[in-house]
């Protein structure tokens, strides 16, 4: 595929500020708990973009390396610590009298920080394991073959720790329960979706660091 002058060159960072971009949205997203239409299955706001945050990891992979791609992930994570700390700071200072959202303010955004540690478990180690079996995956078969298996893989074990870590003790057991299989199918229907676009990643690393 042919890249417009300069393009080429900077996939990678355009990857990894995705990567580290759909992170921090998909777990602010992720304090509404919603419902899947017609199955009518419980199912957290983050799940509509977070499922990328794997194919994008994929990308920064071929095209940065395999250390690199660990790099990201340990970024992203630091990087919503850091956003749920600020949401408690701003959290703990005094409300102008002519702002009336205070209570919202802390009802939406104050939860975050649960489900912020939730999700940064959960993405680290899901995360990782696609690390992993992506680098074994593509060194064996098509980088799509090694996209999605890594991707199945790691959506699996995101959505099982996500949701009992962010969750449980909160939430009815069945109500949880349809969040990780709710989790589960709509990863994997992005997951196939998306994955086949690593082939329109040009690979810029050696094999070996992959």
């Amino acid at each position: 595929m042919n890249y417009p002058e300069g393009l080429k060159a900077n996939i990678g960072a355009i990857s990894s500020a995705l990567y580290v971009s759909v992170q921090l949205i998909s777990n602010i997203l992720s304090t509404k708990i919603a419902l899947l239409p017609i199955v009518n299955l419980s199912i957290d706001g983050g799940t509509v973009i977070y499922p990328l945050t794997f194919t994008l990891r994929d990308f920064v992979h071929k095209t940065m390396g395999k250390a690199a791609s660990r790099q990201i992930i340990i970024l992203a994570a630091g990087m919503n610590i850091v956003m749920a700390l600020l949401f408690i700071l701003v959290s703990k200072m005094t409300p102008d009298p002519s702002w009336q959202f205070q209570t919202a303010y802390d009802q939406v955004l104050l939860p975050v920080f649960r489900i912020t540690i939730a999700s940064i478990v959960a993405q680290v180690i899901s995360e990782l394991i696609d690390t992993e079996i992506f680098s074994r995956m593509y060194k064996r078969f098509s980088d799509i073959k090694a996209s999605l298996a890594s991707n199945v893989v790691a959506l699996c074990a995101d959505s099982v720790i996500f949701a009992l870590i962010a969750f449980f003790g909160s939430l009815p057991i069945d109500v949880l329960g349809q969040i990780v299989v709710a989790n589960i199918l709509v990863k994997l229907v992005m997951s196939i979706i998306s994955s086949p676009t690593i082939a329109l990643i040009p690979r810029q690393v050696a094999e070996d660091k992959i």
